[in-house]
């Protein structure tokens, strides 16, 4: 009995490793398909910028604000490995942010919802400040 309780351990302990190892892939393949797509819109941002002769500033906007939403994903996928497997709240509420500011830019022919989108940065920019001053307890294990 006590051996068949040990080996029923042992898998339930290897099961979260393998998970683990399963999510740090996809992690890294993520990460390498992100940084595929940033370089792709800088490319994008610098025909824009030499060959255009529009001046349209709101797709100018939309491009760069893309690629700050690509380079916020990929250095939260970054510091997820380098804060030993755990994303920081602050980069989603900066991903919430960043992605309502576009939304503004490119879609403000409806006042409500530019009131509403304004309000949810608003939100998250409240949620970041209380985060940001309410003391971090210390984890013992």
């Amino acid at each position: 009995m006590n051996k068949m309780k040990r080996d029923y351990e042992n898998i339930i302990n290897i099961i979260p490793m393998i998970l683990q190892i399963i999510l740090n892939v996809s992690l890294v393949v993520l990460a390498g398909i992100l940084s595929v797509l940033l370089v792709k819109e800088l490319i994008v941002f610098f025909q824009m910028l030499i060959g255009s002769d529009s001046n349209d500033y709101k797709l100018f906007l939309t491009n760069i604000l893309i690629f700050f939403l690509y380079f916020e994903f990929i250095s939260m996928i970054v510091k997820y490995f380098k804060e030993n497997y755990h994303f920081p709240l602050r980069y989603f509420i900066y991903i919430g942010i960043t992605a309502m500011v576009r939304l503004i830019i490119v879609d403000h022919d409806n006042p409500l919802y530019t009131l509403l989108y304004s309000l949810v940065i608003l939100v998250l920019i409240i949620g970041y400040y209380i985060m940001h001053i309410t003391p971090r307890a210390s984890i013992k294990k």
